[in-house]
């Protein structure tokens, strides 16, 4: 039981409880009537895990290039310019949610944690999403805001990390790449892991195939940049072939920090502020990459 005055959004919980909580969430977001209800419960359901903001952190949604994003800054850390961005030393952050769910205010909750953490701004990209754009428009979309705001670092998670590789792989990125459990290559029975509570192998092929005409055949052999930041759960089909994508694109000089939390779970870093081994596990890969950054 949680302390007298404890608050609820960070209390500390089981990974069981997680699973339970977040799999019923899910199951609501399935039975949804449309995408626009499915996809708010689940920006509910993600919500429901974030800690609150601490007052130094101040919040801005707006448009970059015509892209809708969410600008988080912690006191201290200037505004300025979107062309300056660079300046500021911004980092791009791009969310998960299988390229059809998520949003700014889904996973509201790591991005404000990793511009504290980071003590930078960071701007989360509303991308557009399946099944009403495609893989294409959806990597545009961030492609469009690493232009204007220029980023020292790249950081998505799941699907988003995707979009990241992809993105950094375009542009021939130079600066940090954090990568928090990515489908890597083309995903497949043959290439995946077991399946793990909350995401089986049949649901990365089901969220694959939904956008697999449209992702751009880069090479998978090189590394998507110089530096990585990577993080994965044990307990994840997506771990297997990222482990051995992070072997390869050692072999090819890239620097790469890994860390790997364990008895974790696919989704588990919305509740990275609940979950001891995932807030080990965040507040690390955190450290390092702030430490990349210099």
């Amino acid at each position: 039981m949680p302390a007298t005055g404890e608050n609820e959004q960070t209390a500390e919980i089981s990974v069981e409880d997680f699973i339970r909580r977040f799999e019923r969430g899910m199951q609501a977001v399935s039975a949804a009537e449309d995408m626009l209800t499915a996809r708010r419960r689940y920006e509910a359901l993600c919500e429901s895990f974030a800690p609150p903001d601490p007052d130094s952190l101040s919040v801005e949604d707006t448009v970059l290039d015509g892209v809708r994003v969410r600008r988080l800054r912690p006191s201290g850390v200037n505004a300025g310019a979107a062309a300056d961005a660079r300046g500021n030393e911004c980092v791009l952050y791009i969310h998960g949610g299988g390229w059809s769910l998520g949003s700014t205010k889904s996973h509201h909750g790591i991005a404000a944690d990793l511009a504290m953490r980071l003590e930078r701004e960071v701007i989360s990209v509303d991308y557009r999403l399946s099944p009403e754009a495609d893989y294409s428009q959806a990597i545009d979309d961030c492609h469009a805001v690493v232009e204007l705001a220029r980023p020292v670092a790249l950081v998505g998670d799941s699907a988003g990390a995707r979009l990241g590789l992809d993105l950094a792989r375009r542009l021939g990125w130079q600066w940090p790449l954090g990568l928090v459990y990515p489908p890597v290559g083309t995903p497949s029975l043959d290439t995946l892991g077991p399946d793990a509570p909350l995401l089986s192998r049949e649901d990365v092929l089901a969220s694959w195939q939904q956008v697999a005409r449209s992702v751009s055949q880069l090479c998978e052999a090189r590394s998507p940049a110089p530096q990585i930041v990577a993080l994965a759960v044990e307990h994840d089909p997506l771990t297997r072939p990222f482990e051995a994508a992070i072997t390869d694109w050692r072999t090819t000089g890239a620097q790469i920090d890994y860390f790997c939390a364990a008895g974790m779970v696919h989704g588990a870093l919305h509740a990275h502020a609940r979950l001891p081994a995932m807030g080990d596990a965040w507040q690390k890969y955190c450290q390092t990459l702030k430490a990349r950054l210099g």
